[in-house]
């Protein structure tokens, strides 16, 4: 690590504008990057991570500011350098890695004409030797057909791949310094581990400055040398990892550091002969010609939680849209409270339709930006229940109160005015404006940093108990398994591989498939992925995970 820093931020301030009043975000934070070094930053949601990341590349988003500070790289002045100089740099010595890979590339291109596309603007390489060099990067990130995988279109990866071709493209230039922003949080369990080890050694290999933003303590713990702390735009603490993990001095890292306390006790069994809410029988599905699901059966109980968990690919939402009728089966059924169900959504009766009802992943992209809050939950209750005037209004606002959100203040807001917690909050309570029996939490706590998504499945499981409501959570996320499942079901390539009650699926022996999950659930503990490459023993850590099947 070089003694002269790459990175400068010293009081930076920033502001965001809201009705033409700047309100403060980023409260006189510094910040000190070495060459080679990875600096973590954590915080709840509104913590200003990502708007100081941002800031570190003398950007800024619409409507937000640097109203003071100083920000310099490598002796440039970032808030006084002009746009031309600001284009030289951004690409080719400062790069960005987005959180969500899916929403950044261009669909309508393939993945290797949007990698050479830095290189040969910035002049470092013609376009022949950018190609060679990205395939070596993939080969280095471990992508599978490194040579091949360049000239498919974004859609035809997967989540994990595309999220390592986008570190490749930020690394094409070679840059000093990479924002990692969120690289990780959509991904299950496996291809994390992939992302994480190809990212490290990435680093390493270039010795490479990074800010790795993140909520996830146990990810930031494998990555980071030193880590600061940040809450409501200021700087709590900064520390090395290993002594921020073991000895943190604040109250508030120190709340940080015990979130996830909350687990259901578990419920008593399922009587003998009980029907069961919904039933997924031998059901087979494919997309066009290709096949998909495989023989899947389970049945979800009156008042209980069933987690489907598998990595990506694995079936579990294309399961779930079986269930709602949006996929039909090719074979096999689906029931609700014994009655089978019309394949094809559009066939059934709005009856039928209202019993199943969705609360999906990304809260931002599933609300409507052009309705307010009190519109949004209206549309179901109107739909489903024939509500009007003053009585629709009065169920939209008992609905705002059971997901503990005062209607006065909430009602005429707009998606944009919230934040990533309300906004789920706001998923939830459409889901329950049809007074469904049912419903699919598709990856609901995904996004959201983990004193939030506590704060949520706590909401989702007071919600259970009083609306005696059936879950079925589809999540990558072993910890939110255990806070909240009855029961565990475990996919792999369309198929069931496992199934039962939550305590007997954590208690070993495990199928293979099984075990190869629960043992990639970061530690926190920073030697962790280091000694689970180690165990596998393998260079490789995909080969590792088929080997370990």
């Amino acid at each position: 690590m070089s003694d002269a820093p790459l990175l400068t931020m010293r009081g930076v301030k920033m502001e965001g504008r809201s009705d033409e009043t700047w309100n403060p975000i980023i409260n006189g934070v510094d910040l000190t990057l070495h060459k080679g070094e990875v600096m973590g930053l954590i915080g709840e949601s509104g913590a200003g991570k990502s708007t100081l990341g941002l800031a570190a590349m003398g950007y800024t988003r619409d409507g937000v500011r640097i109203s003071e500070g100083t920000i310099e790289f490598d002796g440039i002045d970032l808030r006084t350098a002009s746009a031309a100089v600001k284009r030289q740099l951004l690409g080719k010595r400062i790069a960005y890695v987005a959180q969500s890979a899916a929403a950044s590339f261009n669909p309508a291109h393939k993945l290797m004409d949007q990698h050479v596309e830095g290189p040969v603007q910035h002049g470092v390489m013609a376009r022949g030797a950018s190609e060679d060099d990205g395939m070596e990067l993939y080969r280095k990130l471990r992508l599978p057909n490194p040579d091949s995988i360049g000239f498919r279109y974004p859609h035809q990866v997967s989540g994990g791949q595309l999220q390592r071709c986008m570190t490749a493209m930020a690394m094409s230039c070679r840059p000093d310094l990479i924002i990692f922003d969120e690289p990780t949080t959509a991904l299950d369990v496996t291809t994390q581990i992939e992302v994480l080890a190809s990212i490290r050694d990435i680093v390493d290999q270039f010795d490479t400055a990074a800010i790795y933003i993140t909520h996830d303590l146990a990810v930031v713990a494998q990555m980071a040398d030193t880590i600061k702390v940040l809450l409501k735009g200021d700087e709590v603490e900064t520390a090395d990892t290993r002594t921020m993990l073991s000895a943190p001095t604040q109250d508030y890292t120190k709340s940080l550091w015990a979130v996830r306390s909350f687990e259901r006790p578990a419920k008593p069994a399922v009587q003998t002969g009980a029907v069961p809410v919904v039933s997924v029988q031998n059901v087979d599905a494919a997309y066009g010609t290709v096949p998909v699901l495989h023989d899947v059966s389970f049945d979800m109980h009156e008042g209980r939680t069933v987690a489907v968990v598998g990595e990506s690919g694995s079936g579990k939402s294309t399961t779930a849209r079986c269930i709602t009728g949006l996929l039909p089966p090719t074979k096999g059924q689906i029931l609700i409270d014994g009655q089978v169900m019309p394949a094809d959504y559009r066939k059934r009766n709005k009856d039928q339709l209202r019993q199943a009802q969705m609360i999906y992943q990304m809260a931002d992209t599933a609300l409507n930006p052009r309705m307010s809050i009190g519109q949004i939950i209206a549309r179901p209750v109107e739909f489903y229940l024939g509500l009007k005037g003053k009585e629709k209004r009065r169920k939209v606002d008992n609905l705002l109160e059971q997901i503990e959100l005062e209607p006065a203040q909430y009602y005429h807001r707009l998606p944009s005015e919230l934040s990533g917690g309300q906004k789920q909050r706001i998923g939830i309570a459409r889901a329950l404006a049809a007074e469904p029996k049912f419903i699919i939490c598709d990856e609901v706590t995904s996004a959201l940093d983990q004193l939030v998504a506590e704060g949520i499945l706590r909401l989702l499981a007071r919600l259970q108990d009083e609306l005696k409501l059936t879950y079925m959570f589809i999540t990558h996320d072993l910890a939110t398994v255990r806070a909240i499942a009855d029961e565990v079901v475990v996919m792999k390539d369309g198929r069931v591989v496992e199934q039962g009650p939550k305590k007997e699926m954590f208690t070993p022996p495990h199928h293979a498939y099984t075990d190869l999950l629960l043992s990639s659930v970061p530690e926190m503990d920073p030697d962790w992925l280091t000694n689970l490459l180690k165990e596998r023993g393998v260079d490789n850590i995909g080969d590792a995970a088929v080997d370990k099947m």
